[in-house]
């Protein structure tokens, strides 16, 4: 009878085992395979508690698909999409809300859901002080202010009285405010290379789409001295005459004389 010879065995196959092996050692067993789902979470919330968020995500993600129906798996999917939202990981987190809203809509977590939702998209520096640090907005900030503002309204709409409400709105404000200010800040650049008509269509969005917002002064003072620059009298006058009688304090009503005012409307 001979022996097994391990001289014998081809040097590919010895190579494939030794990967094998190599691999099954790297490769530990999951540790949360006996744990309960309550035993993952406390896990995950002791993971958030350090500020280890990607583990904390790991953990939700092993809970949502292992209790999956129940009312644990539900909040560790609201409780994910807080951790991406905090890792930076914005379209993640808004693709976790916009699920557990379509599989939960009757979930006493809805308003929150919204508000978190909106907190994701919402950026506090939009249109603000991005100009000084001399920054453009892109679309995509734009899209998400709007995106942050549907939330927003959303939450505010259908739960009034929810506790996420009152700074929900605040927010609102903001967002309002902030997409005000750039359009008017673009209708500023516009207007001071001389591309009167698109300075003047952007000064009209603003004053149409957000109205009462405080870049409403600036808008109509471009659209007087946009007007004038073109030669629009009775343009320019309406216009002043609504700044006049909205803002009479107003720093850009250099003078009660549109055409002794030329090139004097705005502090430039």
């Amino acid at each position: 009878m001979q022996s097994f010879r391990l001289s014998m065995v081809p040097a590919s196959l010895l190579l494939a085992t030794g990967l094998f092996l190599t691999g099954c050692a790297n490769n530990p067993k999951d540790p949360t395979t006996a744990w309960t789902p309550e035993k993952i979470y406390s896990e995950a919330r002791d993971e958030v508690s350090a500020g280890a968020w990607d583990k904390a995500i790991s953990y939700y993600e092993k809970l949502e698909g292992r209790a999956a129906g129940t009312v644990l798996a539900q909040q560790a999917q609201i409780d994910m999409a807080f951790a991406q939202y905090k890792t930076g990981n914005k379209i993640q987190a808004s693709a976790t809300l916009d699920r557990f809203i379509r599989l939960h809509p009757t979930s006493p977590a809805i308003d929150y859901a919204l508000y978190l939702k909106g907190l994701v998209n919402f950026n506090d520096n939009l249109g603000l002080f991005s100009f000084i640090k001399r920054q453009d907005l892109s679309e995509r900030d734009q899209k998400a202010a709007k995106d942050s503002y549907e939330s927003f309204l959303e939450l505010t709409t259908r739960f009034p009285d929810s506790k996420y409400s009152p700074d929900a709105r605040q927010r609102m404000r903001h967002v309002v405010n902030s997409l005000a200010a750039y359009e008017v800040h673009v209708a500023r650049y516009y207007a001071k290379r001389g591309a009167h008509v698109a300075a003047i269509n952007r000064a009209q969005l603003a004053i149409s789409d957000y109205d009462g917002v405080p870049a409403i002064e600036e808008a109509l003072a471009i659209l007087v001295k946009s007007y004038d620059a073109m030669g629009m009298v009775v343009l320019r006058d309406d216009a002043q005459r609504v700044l006049r009688k909205t803002y009479p304090q107003s720093i850009y009503l250099q003078s009660t004389s549109p055409a002794k005012a030329k090139n004097r409307w705005l502090p430039w």
